[in-house]
């Protein structure tokens, strides 16, 4: 589903098998880095995207409200540039409001979910493989885990070679990308309101490995791995749609819901450390700075606010985009770039130093999910649409001088 129904509407696009793959040499010759032939259309490129800013409905689950006041930025940054986008490899998205659904474990290793399989992407041989099918075949878990048919994947992370996703009726699939073998399949609620809205992979304070996942019936699970073994459950008063554990020594947690304050509690006991208020609508993205000191919320009033641990009375920035949600939130590995995402049309990269300088990355579609490579280097996004859905990769600029 889409977040309004918008996708780039037939009569503004061109015939989807004209161009399966753009390159930056072919955007240096005119093309359009999607490959929508403009000026075969009754429409023009800018004409579109007014269009599209003007009658997009961005969703919110609280009264309409004004959104709140955002930073004066720059938007003049040039920290990206385009490198590729090809449609042999495209994204899915199952719940409107649950983006990340692209996970880059190198320059050249992406994966993305599509129509329920988890799907690999080779960027150096531009070659596709399904690591992962979740869209009918029976999957065993290695204690006897249920067989769970087909799943609706609804959030997924790769990490340390191994891939989590997380479905709609509250299943938890995990595989060991390394050995190929299923390390856990089941259900983790039966609540009627089970949906896996996030999930994390991570080591902790002792250095063993964990999953950490986010559900709709209002609990954070934690669980050891390789035995799925759960070591940890805490309960919150509403449904929660996303958390990430503090960096380095990990004794933090942010949480956001459906409610319009996040959290930051401890990490081992659950217990509340902490509030985050000025938010006018539930949040659904969450992320930490290397550092470990700052943290990122996105919300469905059309900002990202960026907190301070030593300082929570307010926030450090409230950044805006243009038409919806900040769905989706990555810092880069290097902490230098905080990147996010509205539903549809826009990715904003923002320098961390001050917050004051942002460039845009200006697309059609709906956005599935963004994901740096772990050296920083690469951008990736995924971009659902039914013609021109597809994984768009930027490349970092060689030199601090260009982007000046």
């Amino acid at each position: 589903d889409s977040e309004n129904g918008m996708e780039v509407p037939s009569d503004a696009v061109a015939d989807a098998t004209s161009r399966v793959d753009v390159s930056a040499t072919d955007v240096l010759s005119g093309i359009d880095i999607q490959g929508i032939e403009w000026a075969d259309q009754e429409s023009t490129r800018e004409a579109y995207r007014a269009r599209r800013v003007r009658e997009y409905r961005n969703y919110e689950n609280l009264a309409q409200h004004e959104r709140p006041e955002v930073k004066d930025v720059r938007r003049d940054g040039k920290f990206f540039r385009f490198y590729h986008n090809t449609r042999r490899v495209r994204s899915s998205i199952v719940h409107f409001q649950l983006r990340n659904l692209v996970w880059a474990t190198s320059q050249h290793d992406v994966y993305v979910m599509y129509q329920n399989s988890i799907v690999h992407w080779d960027s150096v041989r531009k070659e596709s493989s399904t690591v992962l099918d979740l869209s009918g075949m029976s999957v065993t878990g290695m204690s006897g885990a249920d067989c769970l048919g087909q799943v609706q994947i609804s959030t997924m992370v790769v990490n340390d070679n191994m891939l989590v996703s997380g479905g709609f009726y509250g299943e938890v699939v995990a595989k060991n990308l390394e050995t190929e073998t299923i390390m856990y399949s089941g259900r983790i609620t039966y609540d009627e309101n089970a949906i896996t809205n996030a999930v994390d992979a991570y080591k902790d304070r002792s250095g063993a490995r964990r999953v950490m996942t986010c559900n709709n019936d209002c609990h954070v699970r934690v669980f050891d791995t390789p035995t799925f073994t759960k070591v940890q459950e805490v309960r919150f008063d509403y449904p929660i749609n996303h958390a990430s554990r503090q960096p380095n020594d990990g004794r933090l947690l942010c949480v956001v819901g459906d409610n319009k304050q996040g959290l930051l509690a401890d990490a081992e006991t659950g217990v509340i450390v902490g509030t985050l208020d000025g938010h006018t609508d539930f949040s659904f993205a969450t992320a930490w700075h290397p550092g470990g000191y700052m943290f990122a919320t996105g919300n469905q009033d059309r900002t990202c606010r960026v907190w301070d641990i030593r300082y929570l009375q307010t926030s450090v920035a409230v950044l805006g985009g243009h038409i919806g949600a900040m769905r989706s939130l990555r810092f880069s590995g290097e902490g230098d770039m905080l990147a996010m995402s509205e539903p549809a049309d826009f990715v904003h990269l923002y320098d961390t130093r001050d917050y004051g300088r942002c460039q845009e990355i200006d697309i059609f579609g709906e956005i599935a999910g963004l994901s740096f490579s772990p050296d920083s280097h690469s951008l990736f996004i995924g971009i659902f649409d039914r013609t021109f859905g597809s994984l768009m990769e930027f490349e970092r600029y060689p030199s601090q001088r260009d982007v000046l």
